[in-house]
């Protein structure tokens, strides 16, 4: 991985890194914990109807979360909050829900999950493009503003699509956004990684949504119910609902990468295109003269996809 984003991460003490992961642990637990009230509270409504109070409650438990930041001074770490709760939701299959699944399903769910924590190492881990700022000429331009150096420099392309997080403090060549979830840049070199992942977290999610779909089928289909069995009962209940809210937004924000892949535009370019050149193209009419977007970047659907599959520079 890039030195540049290693340092970033390096600064925080040993101290700071545990209290920030056990505050997501401890957040993870209230969070769901507090959502498992819901099915217990609001047993009498359906559980379309129970989603958005799940929601409600889940965000609320963030707010919290974010409160207790600042009075305490320690905050949550996103990609171990996300890694929590993986493992909160696998160790509610793995002891509650999977008695009623098929061996199949079952073993295709354990390599979901499996593969997911594998993949939230590998992204967290992976350089994401970062360009270092180790030329002369580079430094002598002041490295942080590339928009600048660009249009200094002989050679544009050496530093074509190459943006500046300012959460890493790095340069990152192809850069799409930064990823609080994954405790990462997205960029050229791990932007394939990154819609693996998406991908893997919506069909993780969904498998899991059906197996727990078929759990409290099963479970509100029995003629009695004990306390312990009705307290499983709500824990898969809330788990669901929060895998539910979870495929929501993350099938819209696949849709929304898969249309920047198609059309050759990253995240950060669409919001900000206004403070690249490249982007602007005057036009003159008898009403005045503007300035509208348009992509230079654009090869066509299949060029497009191509690029992303096989991009060049590296």
């Amino acid at each position: 991985m890039g030195g540049g984003m290693w340092m970033q991460r390096l600064r925080r003490s040993p101290r700071e890194m545990v209290s920030s992961t056990l505050v997501s642990a401890l957040l993870v637990m209230l969070s769901q914990l507090a959502m498992a009230m819901v099915p217990r509270i609001f047993s009498s409504v359906s559980l379309i109807a129970m989603l958005p109070i799940a929601g409600l409650v889940f965000f609320g438990t963030i707010i919290l979360g974010k409160w207790l930041r600042r009075l305490v001074g320690v905050s949550a770490s996103p990609p171990a909050f996300v890694l929590f709760n993986i493992l909160f939701l696998w160790s509610i299959y793995m002891f509650v829900t999977r008695t009623a699944i098929s061996s199949l399903l079952d073993a295709f769910l354990n390599a979901e999950c499996a593969l997911l924590l594998f993949g939230l190492y590998r992204i967290f881990s992976s350089d994401p493009g970062i360009v270092s700022c180790d030329s002369s000429f580079s430094v002598e331009s002041d490295c942080r503003d590339f928009t600048e150096l660009i249009s200094r420099n002989e050679n544009p392309s050496v530093f074509s699509r190459v943006r500046y997080c300012s959460k890493c403090k790095a340069n990152i060549r192809g850069f799409d956004h930064h990823c609080p979830a994954f405790g990462n840049c997205i960029g050229q070199k791990n932007h394939r990684l990154f819609m693996v992942l998406l991908t893997g977290f919506v069909i993780a999610e969904s498998t899991y949504i059906m197996c727990s779909t078929k759990f409290i089928t099963g479970s509100l289909n029995t003629v009695k119910i004990g306390a312990e069995s009705t307290l499983s009962l709500n824990m898969v209940i809330s788990t669901m609902l929060f895998s539910v809210l979870q495929v929501l937004w993350q099938v819209i924000f696949l849709m929304w990468h898969i249309y920047c892949i198609c059309f050759n535009i990253r995240t950060e370019e669409w919001i900000n295109w206004t403070k690249y050149p490249e982007f602007q193209l005057m036009e003159s009419s008898d009403l005045g003269s503007g300035v509208t977007f348009r992509n230079p970047y654009d090869k066509g659907i299949i060029g497009n996809i191509k690029e992303f599959l096989r991009p060049s520079g590296f």
